[in-house]
């Protein structure tokens, strides 16, 4: 995303918020998207939906918290704020409460190793944060502080986080959590099932080499 124009920027992350829609990854105004635009984010303003979300309206915040009059920041500003923050090469941020995510976090419990696709965000499970009221700092410290070791988080009784170095990596990582946490509920219905160990994520990170995403 270097060196791209803000105009470039605002159709790319329009677009991606109506590809988030679509994927059923978030319903009426539930997620939240943004990327990194020079010192500051540009990201989707409070109440957006795929009907209302347009690149004049995605909000541009500065790197000190600000933005211009008008329309304000998605409630979750400080969450991207913080994850950009703390980890310089992430560049986008995807926000979602998707059900299959928000069925396992209820249950504030990691999404354990029981595939190998697991080792997909960075270490032998998804970690999942505790509870904390939205939009408070202490669940951006949380997220921000998971996501310098891994590249998606689940977020207790509320959602997941998942970031990357460009939009398209950071949308495939929040799908790819939806597909495991689903297949994972539906594994447990028959108990909890085989755990993986460190060794089976490594050999699987390993074999998966350059052409995966990894820090």
């Amino acid at each position: 995303m270097s060196g791209q124009s803000e105009k470039e920027a605002r159709v790319a992350l329009a677009d991606a918020y109506r590809r988030v829609v679509d994927l059923g990854l978030t319903e009426l105004s539930s997620g939240n998207l943004s990327m990194r635009l020079g010192d500051g984010m540009l990201i989707s303003p409070a109440g957006a939906d795929r009907d209302n979300i347009s690149e004049d309206r995605l909000v541009l915040v500065d790197r000190d918290g600000r933005w211009e009059n008008g329309l304000k920041p998605s409630s979750e500003w400080q969450l991207h704020a913080q994850v950009y923050r703390s980890n310089p090469r992430t560049s986008a941020v995807v926000h979602t409460h998707s059900d299959n995510c928000v069925a396992v976090a209820c249950h504030c419990r990691d999404l354990p190793p029981f595939h190998y696709l697991v080792g997909v965000f960075g270490g032998d499970n998804v970690p999942c944060v505790p509870y904390s009221t939205f939009g408070s700092d202490t669940l951006a410290k949380d997220v921000a502080d998971a996501l310098e070791t891994h590249y998606a988080c689940l977020m207790a009784n509320h959602g997941m986080t998942a970031c990357g170095p460009t939009l398209d990596i950071a949308i495939s990582l929040a799908h790819r959590l939806e597909i495991l946490c689903r297949q994972y509920l539906l594994a447990h219905r028959m108990g909890e099932p085989r755990h993986l160990s460190s060794e089976d994520i490594a050999a699987f990170k390993e074999r998966a080499g350059p052409t995966g995403y990894g820090r």
